[in-house]
C-alpha cells in the first residue's frame, strides 16, 4: 500500500527534413499494428482499457526504422511529455553549460563611509533556483516527490539546501563591496519577459524564491489529542508572508481537509496566510508513508516577495536599508530596460548550468520551469511573451527539426490543457536529439524507471523475473492529464529512450487516452501497466 501512496506522485539539424521523411510518413510501410507483441497486446486490449485509445511507436535509433507503429496518425493528449520539446530546444539553442546569472546594480554614488545615496536593483535573469536548490557538489537538489505538486498530490519531500541561499550570497557580496547603508530603494527588475498567467494561480515572472512556494510542514500535535492544534512550521521565513495555524486534530476515520489558498496580500505589511483544516489522528501521509506532511502557499507576487527577502538578507549581512521592508515592488522607479552600466554592478549570483535546470524540469515534471524555459527560448529568437514564443517555436520545429505544425498542438511550455501530438512527431524529436552534441545532458534529465523522479517507484512487474532487469534501462518523461471531476484519464504517456537487453538503442512514445478510472489506484495501475510495457520493450527488442 505504501508503494501505491508513493506512486501517487506521478499525478502529477540541417538534415531533419530528410530524416523526417524516413521516420514519419514513408516509414509507415515498415511497421503497423501487427507488430505489437502479444504480451503488450494483452495489456492494452484488457478490460481496464475498454473504450481507450493507444499509440505505441518504437524506433531503432541507429537505423531510424520503426519497430512498432500503433496508431501513428491520431492526435493524442500527451500532457507533460511536451516538456521533452521545450527542454531540448532551449538546450540546443544555449548549450547545456549556459547559466542564467543574476546581477545587482547600484544607482547613485557611494560615500567614503559606505553609504549608497541611491538604489539597488536586482535584474532578474530567469534563474529557476536562485541558489536555493544547490547541493554541495554543485548539482541541483531534487526529491522524487517535489513540493510544487504537494497540494495536488497530497504530500512531498523537501530538499535540503537553504531556499534563500542565493539571496544571502548576493547580500554578502554587496556588504563585501563596501556598501554599509542604502538610502534609496531596493527594486526587482522583472521585465525580462512579459508575465505569463500560470495555471490560474499567479503571474509567472523571471524572479523566483523557493520555486515561488512557501512550504508548510505539518506534524500531529504532541501529544496527539483530538481537538489540539497540529504542529505547523514553514519555510522560508520572511516578513513577506507570515503563516498562522488553524489545523485541528480530528478523530480516527475522519477525512483530512487541508486546502491552502492563494495569499493575495504579498507586498503589503503584515501579510498573513492561515492554513485551516482537519488532520485525523490516524492519518498516514501519502507518498512517503510518514510525517511530515507538506503543503504549500503559492507566492503570487514573486517580485515583491523577493524584494523583501533581499532586504532581510542585506540586514543580516550588516547593510542598513532605509526603504520599507515590505511594500509592493517599486518597479515604476526602474530605469530604461537594458540601460545598466557594467561598472555599477555590485553583486552577481551565478546560476546552475542549464543541464541541471533540465534535470529539475524533467525529473519532477516542473511546470513553472518548463514554461519559463519556453519564454527564455523565445528571448533567444527576439520575442518576450508566451504567445510569440509558441510562434517562433513552431518555425523552429519545422525548419530545424522537420516537424510540421499539423503534427502537434502546444498551448504552453509545460503540457497544460489540450496538449497533443502524433507519435511520429515525438519519436522524431527524440531521435533528432540523439544525434546532437547536447544529447548526454538531455538524456540525463529523464526520469529513470525504478530509480528516480516520476518513475522512481514503478518496478512492480508482478514477479516476472525477466522484466526486473529493466530497472535503470528505461529513461522516459511521463505525462498525465486528468481534468478535474472527470472519470477518464484523458492522457497518460511515456516518452524517451530504452537501452534494450539486446544492445539496441530505442526511442519510443507510449500513450493511452480516455482510460476509465474510479479511484486513484486505477490511475496508478495505468502507469504501472505503461511501466510494464516499457520493460517488455527492453526485454524483447
Amino acid at each position: 500500500m505504501n508503494n501505491i501512496r508513493r506512486s501517487l506522485y506521478v499525478l502529477a539539424v540541417s538534415v531533419p527534413l530528410l530524416y523526417s521523411a524516413i521516420t514519419s510518413a514513408s516509414a509507415q510501410s515498415f511497421a503497423d499494428e501487427a507488430n505489437v507483441p502479444s504480451d503488450i497486446r494483452a495489456i492494452i486490449d484488457g478490460p481496464r482499457y475498454k473504450g481507450a485509445v493507444w499509440s505505441l511507436r518504437v524506433i531503432d535509433l541507429e537505423t531510424g526504422q520503426p519497430l512498432i507503429n500503433l496508431d501513428p496518425h491520431h492526435q493524442f493528449l500527451i500532457g507533460s511529455v511536451r516538456k521533452v520539446f521545450t527542454v531540448g530546444e532551449l538546450m540546443n539553442e544555449i548549450g547545456p553549460s549556459h547559466t542564467f546569472d543574476t546581477p545587482i546594480y547600484r544607482r547613485g554614488t557611494i560615500s567614503e563611509k559606505g553609504t549608497l545615496y541611491g538604489d539597488l536593483i536586482l535584474v532578474a535573469s530567469g534563474d529557476l533556483t536562485m541558489g536555493g536548490r544547490t547541493n554541495p557538489d554543485g548539482t541541483v537538489a531534487i526529491t522524487d516527490f517535489d513540493h510544487n505538486e504537494a497540494n495536488a498530490l497530497g504530500n512531498a519531500e523537501l530538499t535540503k539546501p537553504d531556499p534563500l541561499a542565493g539571496y544571502a550570497a548576493l547580500a554578502h557580496q554587496i556588504a563585501a563591496s563596501g556598501i554599509k547603508q542604502i538610502t534609496g530603494e531596493i527594486i526587482i527588475d522583472d521585465r525580462l519577459f512579459k508575465p505569463y498567467y500560470f495555471r490560474e494561480e499567479f503571474d509567472l515572472k523571471p524572479i523566483f524564491v523557493n520555486d515561488d512556494a512557501v512550504d508548510l510542514i505539518i506534524n500531529p500535535s504532541d501529544p496527539v489529542n483530538v481537538g489540539e492544534l497540529a504542529s505547523l512550521k514553514h519555510r522560508p521565513h520572511s516578513a513577506a508572508l507570515s503563516v498562522d495555524n488553524a489545523v485541528r486534530m480530528t478523530g480516527p476515520g475522519t477525512d483530512i481537509n487541508l486546502e491552502p489558498g492563494l495569499p493575495q496580500c504579498i507586498g503589503q505589511p503584515n501579510c498573513t496566510a492561515t492554513l485551516t483544516g482537519d488532520l485525523p489522528i490516524d492519518f498516514v501521509p501519502l507518498l512517503t508513508g510518514s510525517y511530515p506532511l507538506i503543503r504549500i502557499f503559492r507566492i503570487v507576487d514573486p517580485s515583491s516577495y523577493a524584494r523583501t527577502v533581499l532586504i532581510e538578507k542585506l540586514r543580516v549581512a550588516g547593510v542598513e536599508v532605509d526603504a520599507p521592508m515590505v511594500e509592493p515592488n517599486p518597479s515604476h522607479l526602474l530605469p530604461p530596460k537594458n540601460s545598466y552600466d557594467p561598472n555599477t554592478r555590485v553583486a552577481e549570483l551565478k546560476g546552475l548550468p542549464y543541464s541541471e535546470d533540465a534535470r529539475l524540469i524533467n525529473k519532477i515534471s516542473y511546470n513553472i520551469g518548463a514554461d519559463t524555459s519556453l519564454l527564455l527560448y523565445g528571448l533567444t529568437q527576439g520575442v518576450d511573451n508566451m504567445k510569440a514564443a509558441l510562434g517562433v517555436e513552431k518555425k523552429n520545429l519545422l525548419m530545424n527539426y522537420g516537424i510540421r505544425p499539423s503534427e502537434y498542438s502546444f498551448v504552453d511550455g509545460s503540457g497544460g490543457g489540450e496538449t497533443t501530438a502524433v507519435s511520429p512527431a515525438v519519436t522524431h524529436f527524440l531521435a533528432d536529439m540523439y544525434r546532437r552534441p547536447t544529447f548526454p545532458d538531455y538524456f540525463a534529465s529523464f526520469p529513470i524507471l525504478g530509480v528516480d523522479g516520476s518513475l522512481a517507484t514503478f518496478t512492480d512487474f508482478e514477479s516476472d523475473e525477466t522484466l526486473a532487469p529493466a530497472k535503470g534501462q528505461v529513461h522516459a518523461k511521463t505525462g498525465t492529464f486528468i481534468p478535474p471531476g472527470g472519470s477518464l484519464i484523458k492522457g497518460q504517456a511515456f516518452a524517451g529512450y530504452i537501452d534494450a537487453k539486446s544492445g539496441r538503442k530505442l526511442a519510443y512514445l507510449l500513450v493511452v487516452n480516455d482510460a476509465p478510472f474510479k479511484t486513484i489506484d486505477d490511475v496508478i495501475q495505468v502507469i504501472q501497466d505503461e511501466s510494464t510495457i516499457s520493460a517488455i520493450l527492453w526485454r524483447d527488442n
